[in-house]
């Protein structure tokens, strides 16, 4: 067997391009197909991605059966070490694929596999012929996330809070890597979410999470994007501990207009700056 040979893999996974390119640059494969799309080759997998797939094992190899419940979030997160927004991405894929199905107040169960639930996406809507998308995001968010953080401030329980502080320690230490960031950004989000004690608002923010990481990582490539957001995390944190529905009320507004000024700058071109001290 040559070299060429031993280096070519006996099975390519791939994964449709952001972009049709003309031609086929290196790195790419060109579908046999005929038309114009564009494959890129895949050398890493998200950390969900690699959680579903072991969850798809368990139950292929019948360790995990119809009706069996999966372990409660916070315990699945800390078996794969990952964070609960890995998790939560995971069973919502599951879902999607009909492998489980979560029920609320119960838990998440396997299922047969033979029903396919039908679910709108977020990610799609804003991704297809939808230019505007990041604009909506910002007027979707900019509605709900103030009344978010204000109804957290007075019925979040003693778990949450801890994971709020758990995911600003995160950020602080996370430095240049992105993905440690954004998974502790939207883990503070989304319990920020779940201090609401409301399930309907806890599945709309779960429903946005893959813009939510997009729109992230944007901003973490503007100079003092994350040094900034950390700012408002902080102010949104001392709100909730305090109790104080208004304070926190104010300062999410505060951080959604610094989030929509930082995601509307090319990378790069902002200088670091400081938010006012409303």
């Amino acid at each position: 067997m040559s070299a060429t040979e031993q280096s070519t893999p006996t099975r390519v996974e791939m994964r449709y391009s952001s972009q049709t390119i003309a031609g086929t640059p290196a790195g790419f494969v060109s579908p046999p197909a005929e038309g114009n799309v564009v494959y890129k080759l895949v050398r890493t997998s998200r950390l969900y991605e690699q959680i579903v797939q072991q969850i798809e094992d368990s139950i292929v190899k019948g360790d995990l059966k119809a009706g069996d419940q999966l372990p409660a979030e916070r315990d699945l997160a800390q078996r794969f070490g990952v964070s609960r927004t890995a998790v939560r991405e995971a069973v919502k894929a599951l879902r999607e694929k009909g492998l489980v199905e979560a029920y609320s107040g119960r838990g998440t169960f396997i299922t047969d596999g033979t029903t396919q639930a039908v679910r709108q996406s977020f990610d799609l809507m804003a991704k297809i012929g939808q230019p505007e998308g990041s604009t909506h995001l910002a007027e979707l968010r900019a509605i709900l996330e103030p009344e978010i953080a204000a109804m957290a401030a007075t019925r979040i329980q003693e778990p949450e809070l801890a994971t709020m502080r758990d995911a600003v320690a995160a950020m602080d230490r996370a430095g240049k890597n992105p993905e440690t960031y954004i998974e502790a950004d939207l883990d503070f989000h989304l319990a920020l979410a779940e201090g609401a004690a409301n399930p309907l608002i806890l599945s709309l923010l779960d429903s946005i999470v893959g813009l939510l990481r997009q729109q992230r990582l944007r901003i973490f490539r503007v100079p003092g994007g994350p040094e900034r957001g950390q700012i408002y995390h902080k102010r949104i944190l001392d709100a909730i501990e305090r109790r104080n529905a208004e304070s926190a009320r104010e300062a999410m507004r505060a951080h959604l207009c610094q989030v929509r000024d930082d995601s509307q700058v090319a990378p790069g071109k902002r200088t670091p700056g400081k938010p006012s001290a409303r």
